[in-house]
């Protein structure tokens, strides 16, 4: 599988990166050591985690995903093979990620503290990747990057950017992590990290980790020229929008098992007006072009000039499997032509 460098730092990772969001709750720790030995004897050298996983996240379950991650780095001693990233979460009001039942901020004492948790849990002295999950300000959308804007206003406990990366080169300093990285992130935002980088407040940042797929494409609006010019690669996640671009949810469809069935509120984000007509659209290119949907849509994410990575998310194995194989297809010209035709009619239902 290719290997493609992570900003500018000399780490090599897969172009596919295996992520993790259902062990624990939809997924076994045994069927979490398939998937891993399965991505691991394919190529794949870059797991990403995080602190909230899970998902939905619940105080019960909150860790869990990090703990399977640990017990099989353990298990399997390969600890050193392998390009570890997780995150801490940003602004909340969910009371069971800190101690004494604290707020979650990104201030100094509680990066300090998360990264201890997150150490713990994954039985492991060093992070490669410690991604800032979402801002500590208030911001108009999740994923920071909204088509149509509703201005937040600010709050009066905002963690300043500048404290909150100075606490970041704390952790670096210390051996507990390699690099820092950002996720749902907007172009203010990413210019700012890298801007306090620039006056040596904290380290610089070596990704973004955001939403990006056939359904939308809003990180080419500003983001993407961040991206190639200060070389913070994409770190892509929801590529097959939650499953829905495969077409298993047209026509009110709610397949037994399927994350949007088992938790009714988690889909939203891809449940909008105008996400069918797209997704029929994306499903006549595939019919037309005897390719498999989901592995068309993978791969024109992977062939973006700003991609690093595109992190897979599959409850089953056969999903797994097929998606991972998306790394061996090629989008011809003409599919790209028919993909940007239909980008033109139904642009970004999903932002």
């Amino acid at each position: 599988m290719e290997k493609r460098k992570l900003g500018r730092t000399d780490l090599e990772v897969s172009s596919l990166c295996l992520g993790t969001m259902t062990w624990g709750e939809q997924n076994t720790k045994a069927e979490a050591y398939e998937q891993l030995d399965y991505a691991v004897d394919q190529g794949i050298n870059f797991i990403d985690t995080a602190e909230l996983y899970p998902v939905p996240s619940r105080a019960q379950t909150q860790g869990r995903t990090e703990e399977i991650i640990g017990d099989w780095m353990k298990d399997r001693g390969n600890r050193s093979d392998i390009i570890l990233a997780t995150k801490i979460i940003g602004r909340s009001e969910n009371d069971w990620y800190r101690d004494g039942g604290v707020a979650p901020r990104l201030n100094r004492a509680q990066v300090l503290e998360a990264v201890d948790k997150n150490l713990k849990r994954l039985k492991t002295d060093y992070i490669d990747l410690y991604q800032i999950h979402w801002p500590d300000r208030k911001v108009t959308q999740f994923g920071s990057n909204p088509l149509i804007y509703s201005h937040p206003g600010a709050t009066e406990d905002e963690t300043p950017i500048a404290e909150t990366i100075a606490a970041m080169q704390e952790l670096v300093k210390a051996g507990k992590v390699r690099h820092v990285g950002l996720s749902n992130e907007s172009a203010w935002g990413m210019m700012n990290y890298l801007n306090e980088a620039e006056t040596g407040t904290g380290p610089r940042v070596v990704s973004i980790q955001n939403a990006y797929s056939l359904l939308n494409r809003t990180f080419e609006i500003n983001l993407a020229e961040i991206a190639m010019r200060e070389q913070v690669g994409l770190l892509a996640y929801s590529s097959l929008g939650q499953g829905v671009i495969t077409g298993k949810y047209l026509d009110g469809k709610q397949p037994a098992g399927a994350r949007m069935t088992l938790f009714k509120n988690f889909g939203g984000r891809y449940q909008t007006i105008g996400a069918e007509p797209a997704v029929r659209r994306y499903l006549e290119i595939a019919e037309k072009f005897e390719v498999d949907v989901a592995q068309m849509a993978l791969a024109f994410v992977l062939s973006r000039p700003f991609t690093t990575s595109v992190i897979l998310g599959a409850t089953k194995m056969e999903q797994l499997k097929t998606d991972i194989a998306s790394h061996e297809f090629k989008l011809t010209d003409e599919m790209k032509k028919e993909l940007d035709a239909v980008h033109m009619l139904h642009s970004n239902p999903c932002p």
